[in-house]
């Protein structure tokens, strides 16, 4: 890479307060050539706030893959470029993938903006777990799927965290109930950062509730965090669950063995799971 070479800035941007935008992201802004935004019009708005006037180019899920040998084709000529999502960091359940992996394969600098970002803003208030955690995105939008999904999820990852809509949230909490359990310990997150924001600590069934205490509970931006599953007692596991799942750990891999013990004997797999692993860490 040759010092004509220009960079990518990866900058992140305010998820609902405006004030949340650092001085370096501004300055950032303000120097590149060009800043490719999911969403013209959105950006713009924050542009115009920040009294930005450098020129914007579309870049989202339809066009990226196109759109990235033109960025990258500026950058190797010599020219900064920036890339912003609509809210928060780029890349995270938002385009830029493929622009950043083209990049580096190209031999372009790229260049991280640290800022706002939802998973975090909502996992450090919620009162969970953090030393570990699992974030999947956006569930499936429809029901069978986002089933699979959660059914999928494997042990021992921490607390979950994922996006949802408001328009899909109470489906969504139907199905960690019939997938994770009804007691589940769950924390809804909503509209961050805004005049409206809101935690709710619950089952689900509670903040099922919660929302329906309050049409405009049902709106914005949502990020869901689930509890990892309370540790059982090998005691609350039947005898003949634990006989079945010593017999398959003989033949099978772990998550293999307590999912078919679970199927047989309607035991919690995540339950059963943990209970191979201490037996492994026992021998």
């Amino acid at each position: 890479m040759t010092k004509q070479t220009g960079s990518l800035y990866v900058v992140a941007t305010p998820i609902g307060n405006l004030t949340d935008i650092s001085e370096r992201a501004i300055a950032t802004l303000k120097q590149v050539s060009c800043i490719a935004a999911e969403d013209t019009r959105h950006t713009g708005k924050l542009l115009a706030h920040l009294a930005v006037q450098t020129r914007t180019l579309a870049l989202h899920d339809h066009n990226e893959k196109q759109r990235a040998a033109s960025i990258i084709e500026r950058c190797l000529a010599g020219e900064d470029m920036a890339l912003v999502s609509d809210a928060g960091t780029p890349l995270i359940s938002d385009p830029g993938y493929n622009l950043v992996r083209q990049c580096r394969e190209a031999g372009v600098r790229v260049i991280p903006i640290p800022g706002p970002s939802a998973v975090i803003t909502a996992l450090c208030a919620a009162g969970l777990p953090t030393d570990k955690f699992l974030f999947i995105g956006f569930l499936a939008a429809k029901s069978s799927q986002r089933q699979s999904q959660l059914s999928a999820l494997p042990a021992d990852v921490g607390t979950i965290v994922c996006y949802e809509t408001a328009r899909r949230i109470q489906a969504c909490l139907d199905d960690v109930a019939l997938v994770l359990g009804a007691e589940r310990e769950l924390v809804l997150a909503k509209e961050l950062t805004k005049t409206f924001e809101a935690f709710c600590h619950g089952t689900p069934a509670q903040i099922q509730a919660w929302l329906n205490e309050d049409p405009q509970r049902c709106q914005g931006e949502m990020v869901l965090m689930i509890a990892s599953e309370p540790a059982r007692a090998a005691s609350d596991i039947s005898e003949q669950a634990q006989t079945t799942l010593k017999i398959l750990l003989a033949e099978l891999p772990v998550k293999q063995a307590a999912a078919l013990t679970a199927q047989i004997h309607n035991e919690k797999k995540n339950a059963l799971y943990k209970l191979a692993l201490e037996w492994a860490g026992e021998s």
